[in-house]
Parts: structure tokens; C-alpha cells; sequence
């Protein structure tokens, strides 16, 4: 069984973030892969050991404060677990609050969990709309959509990135990078939700947290004719060729 953890799903779930933990149940019930979905939230206990994929979402920067300061208290067995194989999908803000600090316009530094080196710093201009990157899946490049809005602009340190922009603007506009990657942690500026619009980023992520229960197995295919044609409409009106 997979022990699958949506944190804070109460506070975080802008942009139908939530779709990304019903995308990555029902693609697991679809083949027939036990599945349980714990859902915590403030206050709550938490034990990361005992998780395979830990979703956190994005929300408002009030909602971030509150969930920062919860999260700390958990931030040394977060880290134990990230470094021991958990999968994790940090979209937006949670994105954010994985990395160092996040620097507002009026020069303050707000801690993050420091579990992933890069930082973010609130940007004058808001980046928003329709956005593709190219990202690895099993070695080869895919292209991954979504829909970006976010004022803050990451910047990379010792982490490479989920993958090269190919239309919008990605962490900060300015590299041309999306996104972070971390041992088995994806982190992603793109919401839709992103998981329903990338079936197979869906699976990957699956896979990973089957591995991390024991289980190298390959997965069913599913008929994911309609899923592929949403896809390749969206690159198309983009200008941009389907894999």
C-alpha cells in the first residue's frame, strides 16, 4: 500500500492544487494499487518515516506564515525522511517554503525549512500564464505543462532544476529554469493542476513511491487517450510540437 500525506490541504490549495492528490489516487486505483491518502494540518502529528508521497500545495502569504512556523517544528525529521528516498511534489508556495528564506520587497527575510538550497525573493513584476517546460522521464526529455502565477522569483543554488522553460517564465523570468529537483523531490511553480495535464510525470512519481515502499514493479498502462489530446492542443495553440 502507498501512504500517500496531503499536508495542510485546508490552508494550501490555490489553483485546484488539490486535483494533483486526486490525479495521483486515481491513477493508482485505476491499476489497482492500494492506497491511502492521510490528510494533517496545523497542530496535527506528523511522522514523515511512515509516508511514500507527501504533497504540499500553495496558498496565500498569511497561510504560508502559519504553515512555516508549523513545519519548523517538524523540520529535522522531514529532512531525514527526504534524505532516506520520501517523494514530495511542493507546488507554488510550498515550493517556497523548502528552500532558505524568502526576501520581501521591504527586505525582510522570512526563514524557510532550508531542506533545499536555493532561496526566493518577491519580484516587482507577477509572472502569470500558460507555461511548458522540458523535464527527464526515464532519461528522456518530456514536455510538462501547466499555468504559472507568482510574484516570488526563485533562484537555484546547489539543486538542479525540474527542467528548461520552453514558453513562459519559470522560477524568476530571467534563467530559463522551472522548478527544483532534490534526491526524490519535485518542486514546481506550475499549477492547472499539474498532475491531471502530465499523466506521466503522474506515474513517475507513483513508481518512485513504490520503490520506496520496496516494490520496483512496471505499471498498467492506462488509456490516457484524452488526457494526451488535452496536452497536445494546449502546445499547439502555444506553438510548440508534441513529443
Amino acid at each position: 500500500m502507498i501512504r500517500a500525506c496531503h499536508l495542510y490541504p485546508d490552508l494550501l490549495n490555490l489553483y485546484g492544487d488539490r486535483g494533483n492528490v486526486m490525479a495521483f489516487q486515481k491513477r493508482c486505483q485505476w491499476r489497482n494499487i492500494p492506497i491511502q491518502i492521510i490528510n494533517k494540518s496545523l497542530g496535527d502529528t506528523m511522522d514523515f518515516s511512515n509516508y511514500d508521497f507527501v504533497f504540499l500545495g500553495g496558498g496565500s502569504d498569511r497561510e504560508q506564515k502559519l504553515i512555516a512556523a508549523d513545519l519548523m517544528k517538524r523540520r529535522d525529521q522531514f529532512e531525514k525522511a527526504v534524505e532516506n528516498g520520501l517523494v514530495v511534489l511542493a507546488i507554488c508556495g510550498g515550493y517556497q517554503l523548502l528552500g532558505r528564506y524568502y526576501a520581501t520587497g521591504d527586505g525582510r527575510h522570512i526563514p524557510g525549512l532550508a531542506i533545499l538550497d536555493l532561496y526566493t525573493r518577491a519580484g516587482s513584476a507577477r509572472l502569470v500564464g500558460n507555461a511548458v517546460i522540458e523535464m527527464k522521464q526515464a532519461g528522456a526529455p518530456v514536455k510538462v505543462v501547466g499555468f504559472e502565477n507568482h510574484s516570488g522569483h526563485t533562484f537555484l543554488g546547489g539543486v538542479k532544476p525540474l527542467g528548461k522553460v520552453l514558453y513562459g517564465k519559470g522560477n524568476n523570468g530571467r534563467d530559463g529554469l522551472e522548478g527544483a529537483r532534490y534526491k526524490n523531490v519535485f518542486c514546481s511553480y506550475l499549477h492547472g493542476p499539474l498532475l491531471p495535464k502530465n499523466a506521466g510525470f503522474t506515474d513517475t512519481l507513483i513508481r518512485l513511491s513504490l520503490r520506496r515502499r520496496g516494490i520496483d514493479q512496471d505499471l498498467k498502462p492506462l488509456d490516457d487517450i484524452f488526457e494526451e489530446r488535452a496536452r497536445t492542443a494546449l502546445l499547439g495553440r502555444l506553438g510548440l510540437k508534441a513529443n
